[in-house]
């Protein structure tokens, strides 16, 4: 466990910003720390409203995906709360962050388990190639989202293979869920959806 501790901590000081930083890499570090993850929330909201069917199946799954994957990294922050880099004083904070658990880091952890899920069809079931291909471009894309993390100094490295791990168990939990548990709640979200967004379905601004 000590040589683990000491490899993570090794990895992290190679990683993290040196003073003074690169400006144009702290800002992309920000970018992706920071503001990526947003695309996650207004990519779902958008094919759950706009997009066909497949699009909302999966937008649906991703979205369960992501709820079970953090509810499991929020039960072993918990279990096994460990501390931060900046709480033990390595390396250099530039992102201001709560001192919380860092491991696994939630943000990873919510972006892979989606993109997993996008990426995955369920068992005996083939998905659409653009669901596939947005669901490779989100796991790749969650790469420097990793890197900006660790730079900034609010995550090890350890947090973020623990992410992948977490985000892995999310989205092939809910795969294997699907079936008639899966449709029966699939198609009551999308009753309520159809009544409570009524005027802009007959709008269009959203799909039936």
């Amino acid at each position: 466990m000590d040589y683990v501790e000491h490899l993570n901590t090794t990895l992290f000081l190679m990683i993290n910003a040196s003073l003074p930083a690169r400006p144009a890499l702290v800002t992309s570090a920000f970018f992706f720390a920071e503001y990526l993850i947003w695309a996650v929330p207004c990519g779902l909201v958008a094919a759950w409203l706009l997009g066909p069917g497949p699009w909302r199946r999966a937008a649906f799954r991703a979205a369960l995906a992501a709820m079970l994957a953090f509810i499991i990294s929020f039960a072993i922050g918990v279990v096994w709360p460990h501390p931060r880099p900046f709480v033990l004083g390595l390396g250099n904070q530039l992102l201001e962050h709560a001192a919380d658990s860092s491991f696994p880091s939630d943000h990873l952890t919510l972006w892979w388990a989606i993109g997993f899920s996008l990426l995955a069809p369920p068992h005996g079931q083939r998905a659409a190639p653009p669901v596939r291909l947005t669901g490779l471009l989100v796991a790749l894309f969650g790469l420097p989202m990793a890197w900006a993390r660790i730079y900034l100094g609010v995550h090890y490295p350890l947090d973020m293979i623990g992410a992948l791990l977490v985000a892995l168990i999310g989205a092939t939990g809910v795969a294997l869920c699907e079936g008639r548990v899966f449709d029966t709640v699939f198609g009551a979200s999308v009753r309520l959806y159809r009544f409570a967004f009524a005027p802009l379905i007959r709008l269009g601004c959203a799909k039936r």
